[in-house]
Order: C-alpha cells, then structure tokens, then sequence
C-alpha cells in the first residue's frame, strides 16, 4: 500500500509543493514548526533514512540545503534547521525550515491547523526565493 507522500506526490491527495525533480520533492508539512517548513521526500518509497542509497541521501541533503538557504531569505530566519526524524510516516523525509532558537526544534510546537492562506503565502514565498536563486525549473 502506497504511504500517504506517495498519494502526495502522485496526485491523489494535495500537496503545497516547492520542488521537484526526478529523484525528490519538497512540499510544505501539513503541520508546520515555523511558516516554510518542507518537507523533502525521495520518489522511491524508503521507509528510513539509513536504508537510502548514498547517493540518493545525498541528492535529498542537498535539495534540502537549497530550499534552507531560499527559507533562510524568504522569512529572514538566521538559521535553516534540519531534522530526520521519521516516525510519522514510513516514508523518508528530511524536514527543513526557517529556524530562530533551540525551540524552533520541538516538535511539539508545531501548528495542528495552520491558515490556508498563509500555507500558500508561505509556499508562494519560499518558491520566489528559489526562483530568485536560479531553481525555477524545480519549483512548478
């Protein structure tokens, strides 16, 4: 049975998503620490990160410092985190986000029930900074 970031990113539920291309996606978390918070997710269903080939850790990891770095200017933030938690979904996924202190990493602060209007703000902010930054092919 496909996980729930299959049905994401086969079309069969929605998704906000910032990034795609052949190996990975980035889409924003339904339930986010701060505005932007992603979510990067390889195509392949892998249920845990240190079952990922190397190489396609690899290529996440890097996606992940790409969208962090257009989070970092899209809302200000002096840091980008990034967390490999994976026990919501048998599905690997990196969450990155604009981070401002050590409580931005507590997951217990994340919002259950964000705005629409200001999910897709976010989105529409964090994909002008990739844009800006030369990634508009990945962002539609």
């Amino acid at each position: 049975m496909a996980t729930i970031f299959t049905r994401i990113i086969n079309g069969e539920l929605p998704g906000r998503f910032v990034w795609k291309d052949e190996l990975a996606v980035g889409f924003l978390s339904i339930a986010p620490i701060r505005p932007g918070h992603t979510l990067v997710v390889p195509r392949q269903e892998i249920d845990q990160w240190t079952d990922a080939p190397a190489d396609l850790l690899t290529h996440l990891t890097s996606v992940a410092q790409t969208i962090g770095q257009a989070q970092k200017e899209a809302f200000e933030s002096p840091r980008a985190a990034l967390i490999i938690a994976g026990f919501e979904v048998p599905h690997l996924h990196l969450h990155t986000y604009p981070a401002w202190d050590l409580d931005d990493f507590d997951f217990r602060n994340a919002d259950p029930r964000p705005d629409s209007e200001d999910m897709d703000d976010a989105a529409e902010r964090l994909r002008a900074a990739l844009e800006k930054n030369g990634h508009g092919a990945r962002t539609r």
